[in-house]
């Protein structure tokens, strides 16, 4: 950071990215968070509705806590450190459930749910009881999402995650966010675990070695990745949120939604912003068709 000379803007987070991403690919997309009364919570009102298409109804303003920041050092490129400003706390831990009543959860064709609204209170109650109003409809989907500067500690996060599973249809997350959740990060194990919570599907990212598919019917299938020459790894997981959702939105099979995501989130780690690099549906579709073509 002591090099940097310029910075270059962009509006983050993750339910925030995944909601952009959605929304790219030609969906209506709301969002639920809370942002401060000030300039920079001016700014990411706007950009949702104005810049991305996103529903910003549900963005409440907290009176006197400020917007966080975070700044990403691009070393290395592939995991960026992050540097948080979220002092005293930040508004979007303090979602109340006048924040969230309104909102129609029960009849949302998809509800994407980030592990970190569970890291403090009062999020973690009103986001509890939209699960409760949500009641297990299909195509809940619990983003395991691990940030450690959120949690007191691994243990601390799975004694609030795990009870939550059982809570959702679809889990998405890495190896490392697994063992988090359920203990294992082996994949094969997690998925194992993960299904025994009553999920229809279960995600497990692999880095290089693609996505693992496990579904209630007993069928497991292994999707390859793209590669791609990195430049900023934030934001390609919040990519393939979105693009997954694109595909639960067109009736896909979850395997296929998992492919288009993998092809999203490997364009979005070949540009440098997060929402603001987000992918439309031509874009996608024709790195899929390059690749497709490539013998």
């Amino acid at each position: 950071m002591k090099d940097v000379t310029s910075l270059q803007k962009s509006v983050g987070g993750t339910a925030t990215n995944v909601a952009v991403a959605t929304a790219r690919l030609g969906h209506r997309a709301v969002l639920v968070t809370k942002v401060g009364d000030d300039a920079f919570g001016l700014d990411i009102r706007h950009a949702l509705s104005q810049r991305f298409g996103v529903d910003a109804s549900f963005v409440s303003t907290h009176p006197t806590l400020p917007t966080p920041l975070a700044f990403a050092e691009l070393d290395p490129v592939e995991e960026p450190s992050i540097i948080f400003y979220r002092y005293p706390d930040a508004p979007d831990f303090q979602l109340e459930h006048a924040d969230l009543d309104p909102v129609p959860v029960e009849s949302a064709r998809i509800v994407w749910v980030p592990a970190s609204r569970f890291a403090a209170e009062p999020s973690r109650g009103t986001v509890t009881k939209v699960l409760d109003r949500r009641a297990g409809r299909q195509h809940t989907v619990f983003d395991l999402d691990w940030r450690p500067h959120f949690w007191e500690s691994e243990a601390a996060a799975n004694a609030v995650i795990e009870p939550l599973i059982s809570r959702f249809t679809i889990v998405i997350g890495n190896r490392h966010e697994c063992k988090v959740a359920v203990g294992s990060d082996d994949p094969d194990e997690a998925v194992d675990r993960l299904l025994a919570r009553g999920l229809e599907a279960a995600v497990v990212k692999l880095g290089a070695d693609g996505v693992l598919v496990a579904k209630s019917d007993g069928t497991r299938t292994a999707v390859a990745p793209f590669p791609v020459e990195v430049v900023c790894g934030l934001g390609a997981g919040d990519a393939f949120g979105g693009a997954f959702c694109h595909g639960l939105l067109s009736g896909w099979p979850v395997e296929e939604c998992v492919r288009y995501g993998n092809a999203a989130g490997a364009i979005v780690a070949g540009r440098l912003l997060c929402a603001d690099d987000m992918p439309y549906v031509n874009e996608v579709d024709e790195f899929l068709a390059q690749r497709e073509d490539t013998p």
